[in-house]
């Protein structure tokens, strides 16, 4: 089932998740309706709370042909390179409006797999990117948060303009 996205300035959007108790059939069916979501924007990533579940899960598919989707819970980062990776990232949950970010090109990502087994797995370039948005979202932050003062009040009062028309 394809979910609604929550509109920024949602206060959910800035609350961290909770955690993930166990891997039930409960939390595989909502990394199910993540993935359809998520193939529906299309896009790259998508969090919990960006839907309005406020629960540490998140999936990333950045394959060509789809279909290789990473399910997450918990997902916390382990080791970050140190260096940096600039990429242009956007969030349905702020629409029409994209910023230029800079994020370590490789990370160490442990998470709560869909067996509800713990796995460490490497991710670099648009995974790593990804996995780090993801987690972002889970921790009450957006992309923009990357940006300095001036350029996230532009950014917002941009999109917040594009929504008005």
């Amino acid at each position: 089932m394809i979910r609604p996205f929550l509109s920024w300035p949602d206060p959910r959007l800035r609350s961290p998740a909770a955690p993930v108790e166990a891997v039930t059939d409960e939390v595989r069916a909502i990394w199910r309706d993540m993935v359809e979501t998520m193939d529906a924007m299309p896009g790259y990533g998508l969090a919990g709370p960006q839907i309005g579940v406020m629960l540490r899960l998140a999936v990333v598919d950045c394959s060509e042909e789809r279909g290789q989707a990473v399910l997450m819970a918990n997902p916390e980062i382990l080791h970050a390179s140190v260096q940096p990776r600039e990429h242009e990232e956007a969030s349905p949950n702020l629409p029409g409006v994209h910023a230029a970010i800079s994020r370590p090109r490789a990370v160490t990502v442990r998470f709560v797999n869909v067996e509800g087994a713990v796995e460490e797995r490497d991710f670099v370039h648009l995974w790593a990117t990804s996995v780090q948005h993801q987690i972002d979202h889970l921790n009450g932050r957006m992309y923009f948060d990357h940006l300095s003062p001036l350029k996230r009040k532009m950014l917002i009062a941009r999109a917040q303009k594009r929504g008005r028309r």
